[in-house]
């Protein structure tokens, strides 16, 4: 049995769960997600808890089960508290604003770089060297930190690049003179 399916998820005040055939529908204060789940897993709600359990052992219900399980409680934590992903620029003249909704990268290209933040994404610019990314839906955060990083992903030699916060980046050592005779 998977531990982490087994775990009942309390909802809290405020929070609506509605379970439609396979589509959840989750409402708080920060707004409304909705995801459609696998079929082969059963969800219900009980006494202030949402309940996920599997038909069978087969390993398709089994991986199933804590995947389930988790993407229903992150929905719940994303419509109360929210998401967020900070970002780090490290490099000479590496600089990041916002120009209205949307980020504006310096990273060493020939020209300023433009990302438009997905549908219900909010982004924040602490630092000229600091990039926040939040959002209701965990998915949605991550991958627009992702698709941020892509624009210049940290490289092994000089440490340069954007980088999750408090990711760390493994070094190489560079190259050594040539030996002469």
């Amino acid at each position: 049995m998977s531990r982490i399916g087994k775990k009942p998820i309390t909802i809290p005040n405020g929070v609506d769960v509605k379970i439609e055939g396979n589509v959840v529908t989750v409402k708080g204060p920060k707004g409304t997600l909705t995801k459609e789940m696998h079929p082969r897993i059963n969800i219900a709600v009980e006494n202030q808890e949402v309940i996920v359990t599997r038909p069978d052992d087969e390993p398709l219900s089994r991986s199933l089960h804590g995947l389930t399980r988790s993407l229903v409680a992150n929905m719940v934590e994303g419509v109360t508290n929210g998401f967020s992903k900070g970002l780090e620029m490290v490099g000479v003249g590496y600089r990041a604003s916002k120009q209205g909704n949307k980020l504006a990268l310096s990273v060493g290209k020939s020209h300023p770089v433009e990302l438009v933040p997905f549908e219900g994404l909010e982004i924040e610019v602490p630092a000229q060297n600091k990039i926040i990314i939040k959002g209701m839906d965990k998915e949605l955060v991550g991958a627009f930190a992702a698709v941020v990083r892509s624009e210049r992903p940290p490289e092994p030699y000089k440490g340069k690049g954007i980088k999750y916060e408090g990711e760390v980046i493994r070094r190489k050592v560079g190259k050594t003179g040539a030996k002469k005779k």
